[in-house]
């Protein structure tokens, strides 16, 4: 699909597209979906995957498109694809890193390859493209940051705790990103999403560790059977969730979390309730380590 109306000389500014995204991995899941989405309404969409036949493949040959092949996991290719997209469109308005796959398995069933592997792709990689974007929106004053995370950014659990953590890497990151970023009119907003009907239950998305050990068949064990069940059964509806985030960047005061799916709400109600009791519970300990009331004034 074409529109010359909006046909591009490369290094041209972009001045027809009310926005410009860099997606990354765009060829499938949730960014095909807001790729499609921001393609849609009108925007331009750098979508990137390691492979970019595969991103044409999906979101199918259109002026406003630039797909290209990144590894997120190299720096060098980051910096250079980031380079190519401005050379192409001349700004990124909106950034979202959404490349990453999972790892099933009980924590002591992963290998350190497998751990250094889902790093290197879920935070390491999300933190090359972003270094890579972010000169060129701290020069322009604008742009927008989206880090996906996931349900499991808000609450680990049993079959998931690696994966788990590089999300709550992403949390900590982005709520960084957004002190850092505000005060030079740059927003940053970490997306939490629940179960949505993607291909992310897939092997091409989702590792699953070959260790099994039978002392964890009652929880990181469940965890696998039920991960096959619900696969492509998921509740939420990923066309609608790239709707959501097409709202997001529009607001002009975007939040810093945006949790996606009701799933994601209840999970983030029962994890406040479980803290303010457990901490209402442990409350006297944790205050008493507090040097006494009479030291600090003596020290005053």
């Amino acid at each position: 699909m074409t529109n010359s109306s909006t046909s591009l000389s490369p290094g041209s500014p972009a001045p027809a597209f009310p926005r410009v995204w860099l997606i990354t991995g765009a060829a499938r899941g949730i960014g095909a979906r807001i790729a499609e989405a921001a393609l849609a309404q009108g925007d331009a969409v750098i979508a990137t995957s390691r492979n970019a036949a595969s991103v044409e493949k999906r979101l199918g040959a259109h002026d406003a498109l630039l797909p290209l092949a990144l590894d997120v996991t190299d720096e060098d290719q980051a910096q250079a694809a980031v380079q190519r997209a401005l050379a192409h469109f001349g700004r990124i308005d909106v950034l979202v890193n959404n490349a990453g796959y999972g790892l099933l398995g009980a924590v002591e069933e992963a290998t350190a390859d497998e751990v250094r592997s889902l790093y290197d792709t879920n935070v390491f990689g999300l933190l090359h493209v972003t270094r890579a974007v972010l000169p060129a929106m701290r020069a322009r004053r604008a742009g927008h940051v989206v880090n996906i995370s996931s349900l499991g950014g808000v609450q680990s659990s049993a079959g998931f705790g690696l994966y788990c953590s590089t999300k709550f890497a992403v949390e900590g990151i982005t709520e960084a990103l957004h002190a850092e970023l505000s005060p030079l009119g740059i927003h940053a907003t970490v997306v939490e999403p629940g179960y949505f009907r993607t291909e992310f239950l897939d092997s091409a998305s989702l590792a699953v560790s070959p260790r099994v050990l039978d002392d964890y068949s009652e929880s990181a064990g469940a965890v696998r059977e039920a991960a096959r069940r619900i696969n492509l059964n998921q509740p939420g509806d990923p066309v609608r969730l790239a709707r959501a985030v097409m709202q997001l960047v529009a607001s002009p005061t975007p939040p810093l979390r945006l949790p996606l799916g009701t799933d994601t709400l209840q999970t983030i109600a029962d994890k406040h309730a479980f803290v303010a009791k457990e901490t209402a519970h442990w409350r006297t300990l944790a205050a008493s380590t507090d040097f006494p009331r009479e030291a600090l004034e003596n020290a005053a």
